[in-house]
């Protein structure tokens, strides 16, 4: 019987095979259940692909494995508050002495029947009053929100988290975002607060641990899978991506052609969407740098540019996630094979 692929391209969904990000996952669950948090909330930074979604999502899990925590998952693109309120209604409804006698949510207009009576609520009254009954309960509410921007939607929340955090409400908020978000919500006055909040951006995965997961995968030598591993310079929808296709054509393609049907699995799913987002001297300097580290001077050269305007593009790009600087004096895209791909999006 064959086996099925344990490799997956759906954002957001947990693999069969996963590079887990332990020190990430003990750091934010041991201070959201510490009796004194140094903060309530966390901002996971990241490029599209890198495993943010994975990371909050198996934080989430390890915490529903506690009695005492409620998850609430918010969509960004919803009014957060309302959406709040709703979506802890409905997690707490396995509650039954948590709301009052004759509590009746109604979805249109968002009223609420107390003791018979209909009475129109906001989002914030019923949210304090769940609550309020969740601490009786030493009940605690994480909250995510997946891939957050910034905006009216956004301050209004924020304000009321804040509100929350001030009448010692056991709330805590989780938050995923590129960088140009996580930047923009961290840098509007409107949001001191997440200034403050400690922010986790993704580096890439161990090759040691991406090496070990494709030798027991693929049955395969010591040498390949390093090879394989290396491909993926750590990225992890490379990682997922590059798996899936070797355990569907090991056996039938060489690696040389995998590997074409992988730059078509990084263009259709990630890297398409990365170009886009850049400005057009970011994508000069990209198409400068080769996939291996290339000197600063040399692209300099290339693009008649001086080492004082580069930096300017290097900081931005570095910032973005998409290059780094593995020794003075040198720059290397992080992401694998972008260099053969992003010349294809050149008119």
């Amino acid at each position: 019987m064959a086996k099925n692929n344990p490799f997956t391209l759906s954002f957001g969904k947990s693999p069969n095979e996963i590079i887990s990000r332990y020190e990430f996952v003990n750091d934010i669950i041991d201070t959201f259940q510490s009796e004194n948090p140094i903060s309530n909330a966390y901002l996971i930074e990241g490029l599209r692909g890198t495993g943010k979604t994975v990371l909050m999502t198996t934080i989430e899990k390890e915490l529903e494995k506690e009695n005492d925590w409620i998850i609430v998952d918010l969509n960004s693109t919803q009014d957060l508050l309302t959406d709040f309120a709703m979506r802890l209604v409905d997690s707490c409804k396995n509650f039954s002495d948590i709301f009052k006698k004759g509590f009746n949510l109604s979805i249109a207009g968002f009223g609420i029947g107390l003791n018979g009576e209909n009475q129109s609520r906001d989002s914030v009254s019923i949210i304090c009053e769940i609550l309020e009954s969740l601490r009786k309960k030493n009940k605690k509410v994480l909250i995510t929100i997946d891939e957050v921007m910034n905006g009216e939607n956004m301050r209004h929340f924020a304000s009321e988290f804040q509100i929350l955090l001030r009448k010692d409400f056991s709330v805590f908020l989780l938050m995923t975002g590129l960088y140009e978000n996580i930047y923009s919500i961290q840098n509007d006055p409107a949001l001191t607060f997440l200034l403050r909040t400690p922010k986790i951006k993704l580096e890439p995965l161990s090759l040691a641990q991406i090496t070990k997961t494709y030798q027991k995968v693929f049955e395969t030598d010591l040498d390949m899978s390093k090879k394989l591993a290396k491909t993926t310079k750590g990225y992890a929808f490379a990682f997922q991506a590059l798996g899936l296709l070797y355990f569907d054509y090991k056996d039938s393609l060489s690696l040389e052609k995998i590997l074409l049907k992988f730059d078509d699995l990084l263009d259709d799913f990630v890297y398409r969407k990365i170009w886009q987002g850049l400005s057009e001297q970011d994508k000069n300097v990209i198409l400068a740098i080769t996939d291996s580290k290339t000197q600063v001077s040399e692209v300099c050269k290339k693009l008649n540019m001086t080492s004082s305007t580069f930096s300017k593009y290097r900081q931005r790009l570095l910032e973005k996630g998409i290059i780094q600087a593995p020794q003075h004096g040198y720059v290397e895209i992080v992401l694998p094979r972008f260099a053969e791909v992003s010349k294809y999006y050149v008119e």
